[in-house]
């Protein structure tokens, strides 16, 4: 669903697991259907015939929403089963192409109004290049929007739910922020021998930083939450609360200068 890590075998790419995310991805109550999607769409604001380049578009999941919006809808994903998948559940109308994000040498300058990149950007070894191609193929004023796992709460291997019994509260314990790392995890953690991915942490001045490196200015930010709620139980009042204060997702909308 990303890009390529490097040039051994390790690959950050959703295409092994092309089947499985697409199925999950079917559901109507995960996180991209019921959390992203809906604030998605309205940060975006699509008008009918905008360009619009959905980056890391995996199976093509908010690709055909954009286009429903109205867009000139084009996807593209290093993941040949997920481009194979997009291009066999959407409209011929939407464009497909299976490639690295950090190389859009495909397009042409100032082809697109909007581009936007969905929890892929921390499965990208160098924004840097992907962000420098957006600023490229946008046009002048253009947008990118992208929305990534929340870098100050979810740090792969160094952050994690905690539960303090004295005070019955549910905290995030955040074991490192400020360093970038570069970890391996598992795609799907509730199969046997998941197959895994790479995933980068940089901190949101990291981000900030490169994207003003790149021509782009932040307009705005938001944080999104968890739509979910626990089960009755003892801990249902703290783990909700912990959910409406510690949020998900982050999400940047950019302008090119």
């Amino acid at each position: 669903m990303a890009n390529k890590e490097t040039k051994k075998t390790k690959t950050t790419s959703w295409g092994g697991v092309a089947h499985w995310y697409d199925t999950l991805l079917a559901g109507d109550d995960t996180y991209q259907s019921r959390v992203i999607l809906p604030n998605i769409l309205r940060a975006m604001a699509i008008k009918k015939g905008e360009k619009v380049l959905d980056l890391a578009c995996g199976q093509g999941f908010f690709t055909r929403a954009f286009f429903a919006e109205g867009a000139d809808t084009t996807g593209v994903d290093l993941g040949k089963q997920l481009i194979l998948i997009a291009k066999k559940e959407s409209t011929k109308e939407i464009k497909y192409f299976p490639h690295s994000a950090e190389d859009l040498s495909l397009f042409e300058d100032n082809s697109f109004d909007k581009i936007v990149i969905i929890l892929a950007i921390q499965n990208i070894e160098a924004p840097h290049k992907v962000f420098k191609e957006c600023a490229r193929v946008l046009v002048p004023g253009g947008k990118l929007f992208i929305v990534l796992n929340h870098p100050a709460f979810r740090i792969p291997k160094a952050s994690a739910w905690g539960y303090d019994e004295a005070t019955k509260t549910q905290y995030r314990r955040i074991d490192s922020y400020m360093s970038e790392s570069k970890v391996e995890i598992e795609m799907n953690p509730s199969k046997r021998d998941s197959k895994t991915t790479i995933s980068f942490h940089r901190p949101l001045q990291y981000y900030f930083k490169t994207l003003a490196n790149s021509g782009f200015v932040v307009a705005r930010l938001e944080e999104w939450l968890s739509h979910r709620e626990s089960e009755l139980g003892p801990r249902k009042k703290a783990e909700d609360k912990a959910r409406k204060e510690i949020p998900m997702f982050l999400f940047l909308e950019v302008l090119k200068k």
